[in-house]
């Protein structure tokens, strides 16, 4: 009882938090088949914790007696938890158990954003393998896409408890936070429709963009592909497209600063993960601003800067996506993050935003960031990933802080094992945020949230996200 009244007074200073409930609260954990390659290596275990969120777990034959704690990216869509979906990333990631490591993630209790949620999310899974298995000698978060935003929420929330967690491992993480992180896709959403006129079409219901898209709409994921293709033909054999098709292509890259690659998955987001974050999340508020945005690279930009759609956010409803995934940089744990330079979905430039979120707080100490010359977002290197937990492993129970150089020289000995390569840059920096995403106005400084900031808005009624 004495615990459960402290931990009730711990999180009841966090605000409107979504509050991780005590393992106990929950049922245990369950023995489950693990994915094929872990079979033979370790013992795995489902369940569903009390707010519904499903999580899996998995302890190694030879466990190594270390912990660490997956948060995932998406965020995935729908109402209803995933119970699938840590099961699928347990098997992405089975290289960390592979080295020792037990490891534990929630699908989180429902789809759609909210990082406080899935940080609390997070947390309760972390509290429920210890509840099962005891207190492991070491606990590490690992979060990866829009699970690095997470990951980094939950080493600020709940890091500073004493025993809780020990370092942070970020890869290829949208660590910009909610209120900048996605400015480059509210341009998107306007260039877009001021070149193509058909999302919405001019014979169909309109909307203001910063919607993504209007309540109720039946659009499907095939029907926003189907108008893209229409207007850029951008599945096409480039000789198979139209002059404007062409042209229309070569302007929306140009200007929003987007790969080719992955212009469909940026403009579904910024259509289906928008119209969740305004409708279901915001009651309908505005979060974003193009005031004062120029927007240059076309074939006319004069015409361009005239025609867009412009439109200010809701204070209030920027100050709550703020408050729900913004990072103050009140960081006290070792992070190492690990990001490609081709990252086409979460640009490299977030980690410029990190550093800077950090360097604001007076805590860019407890950062090492190391980069590699790879094309994805979605999976690295097995190579890399084994060597940056075993880095961040040595940093936390050694005191002695690694360089990128000795990331690097340190990978070969996990590529003679899995095989997959070394491609690491230990000389690279990161251009600043706004080299990459054109800032609005006041948007220069960072953190984007401060520590006084995330206190006093915590005492305001109903802000945030609700879980």
């Amino acid at each position: 009882m004495v615990a459960a009244a402290l931990a009730a007074v711990f999180l009841g200073t966090l605000g409107n938090v979504a509050a991780a409930t005590p393992a106990r609260a929950a049922g245990q954990p369950a023995a489950a088949d693990c994915p094929p390659a872990l079979a033979e290596k370790a013992t795995c275990y489902t369940g569903q914790d009390a707010h519904g969120a499903y999580y899996t777990m998995a302890v190694p034959h030879r466990w190594n007696g270390s912990l660490v704690v997956h948060a995932h990216g998406g965020p995935d869509l729908g109402d209803a938890a995933d119970p699938d979906r840590s099961t699928e990333d347990l098997e992405r990631w089975a290289v960390m158990v592979d080295q020792g490591y037990a490891w534990a993630a929630s699908s989180y209790r429902r789809g759609g954003y909210g990082a406080r949620m899935a940080a609390a999310d997070t947390e309760n899974v972390r509290r429920l393998f210890t509840d099962r298995f005891g207190r492991p000698e070491r606990t590490y978060l690992h979060g990866q896409s829009w699970g690095g935003n997470v990951a980094a929420k939950v080493a600020e929330t709940y890091g500073r408890r004493p025993g809780a967690y020990d370092g942070v491992l970020l890869t290829n993480g949208v660590l910009g936070g909610g209120s900048r992180g996605y400015d480059y896709r509210v341009d998107l959403r306007v260039v877009y429709q001021y070149y193509c006129h058909n999302h919405p079409r001019p014979a169909e219901p309109q909307y203001p963009l910063w919607q993504g898209l209007r309540p109720g709409s039946t659009m499907t994921t095939a029907g926003l592909r189907a108008r893209l293709q229409e207007c850029t033909g951008y599945a096409s054999d480039p000789a198979e497209r139209t002059a404007l098709q062409q042209r229309n292509l070569d302007d929306i890259l140009a200007v929003t600063g987007i790969p080719e690659r992955t212009l469909e998955s940026h403009l579904r987001f910024a259509t289906f993960t928008f119209r969740d974050i305004v409708t279901n999340r915001l009651g309908g508020r505005n979060p974003w601003s193009n005031r004062g945005v120029r927007y240059s690279g076309s074939h006319d930009d004069k015409a361009l800067n005239a025609g867009v759609e412009r439109f200010s956010a809701d204070p209030t409803a920027r100050r709550d996506l703020s408050w729900d995934s913004d990072l103050t940089g009140r960081v006290s744990l070792p992070v190492l993050t690990l990001h490609a330079i081709d990252d086409p979905t979460a640009f490299v430039e977030h980690e410029a935003a990190y550093r800077a979120t950090l360097r604001g707080a007076g805590r860019d100490r407890h950062l090492v960031q190391t980069f590699t010359r790879e094309h994805e977002h979605s999976s690295l290197s097995d190579s890399e990933y084994a060597g940056s937990i075993s880095a961040l492993d040595s940093w936390v129970r050694t005191g002695r802080r690694p360089s990128p150089r000795s990331i690097a020289d340190s990978c070969s000995a996990f590529d003679a094992t899995y095989g997959e390569g070394c491609f690491y840059d230990p000389g690279f920096r990161p251009s600043p945020y706004a080299s990459r995403v054109r800032p609005r106005p006041g948007g220069l400084a960072w953190p984007a949230m401060t520590a006084a900031q995330e206190r006093a808005w915590s005492r305001t009624e109903g802000v945030g996200i609700a879980p």
